[in-house]
């Protein structure tokens, strides 16, 4: 039987994790976040510890006791401009905190699975292959590129799975996306500017969540890009959102990046290849318009 330990299971990534593995016989589960967990009322039966993955005698401690077989790593600061205004903040969690899991998990001999992002990357030529080399342009991607480097320096099984742009509905979460950001301001008449000139390829919580298992499931080790297979822009995306619900595209607004005054640069052009993830996995995508679908008929 696979023991998964699944770190930061009160975000988005980690609540779909949750979701996708309690139900299956071949799995044992582990859920782990810092503070109390928000999925108690969903999933009463999900077997939950609170754990701070920037504290390593908590991380001792849990996978002491429960002696997971695969551990895969959801937590980070993920708020990019956020990272941009607190360094040493997101190198505790996005860099330290790695080490850390590193450390344990070369103790007791578990596969760790990290999540990291197309934010390493520069975005001056996506969508990136597995081999493309890191160099990026934010302090957010320069601290998920240091924990990479720290995982593939492991003794222990590792397995890296970058992702792009990740949408969808998580409960008691604090963030929006692009779907419901969409629909909502369009809804309320509000004009909205959306940026025409980053290309990603956005990536459906559920299909990450899938990815992640897919790689448990093949005991799949190295790097794998998983995330949608079309390549847009949100400005293309917020059009196919009023598309879906029947909205005003007058509301939206092209805009370009130099218009946005944010803290943290962003890369222009990232999104990925995923021929090795479906060749390799399995791993099968929704298209967008599936996405905004199956997001929703969950915010509803």
């Amino acid at each position: 039987m696979k023991k998964i330990l699944i770190t930061g299971s009160n975000g988005l990534l980690g609540q779909k994790l949750a979701e996708l593995l309690l139900p299956r016989q071949e799995v044992a589960v582990l859920a782990t976040s810092r503070g109390e967990n928000k999925m108690a009322d969903r999933l009463p039966t999900l077997p939950f510890r609170s754990m701070d993955v920037t504290r390593p005698e908590e991380i001792e401690q849990v996978l002491s006791e429960f002696r997971p077989t695969h551990l895969i790593h959801t937590a980070a600061m993920t708020n990019v401009d956020q990272c941009e205004s607190d360094h040493n903040g997101a190198l505790l969690l996005n860099r330290d905190a790695v080490g850390y899991l590193v450390a344990a998990c070369e103790k007791y001999n578990v596969h760790l699975l990290h999540v990291s992002t197309d934010f390493i990357f520069d975005g001056a030529d996506g969508p990136y292959g597995e081999a493309a080399a890191g160099n990026p342009v934010n302090f957010y991607g320069k601290t998920k590129l240091q924990a990479e480097e720290l995982v593939k320096q492991a003794t222990c099984k590792w397995t890296i799975l970058r992702t792009v742009l990740v949408y969808g509905v998580a409960h008691d979460y604090g963030r929006t996306n692009i779907v419901l950001w969409v629909r909502d301001s369009l809804r309320a008449g509000k004009v909205i500017k959306v940026v025409n000139d980053q290309f990603r390829t956005p990536t459906l919580a559920e299909d990450l969540a899938m990815g992640c298992w897919l790689a448990v499931e093949k005991e799949a080790e190295g790097i794998f890009h998983i995330s949608g297979s079309e390549m847009m822009t949100p400005y293309e995306m917020a059009l196919q959102v009023a598309d879906f619900f029947a909205l005003d595209k007058s509301l939206i607004d092209k805009a370009d990046s130099s218009t946005f005054s944010q803290p943290a640069r962003r890369p222009l052009r990232t999104g990925f290849d995923i021929r090795k993830a479906e060749t390799l996995l399995g791993y099968r995508p929704h298209s967008f318009r599936q996405g905004i679908r199956i997001v929703a008929e969950q915010a509803e």
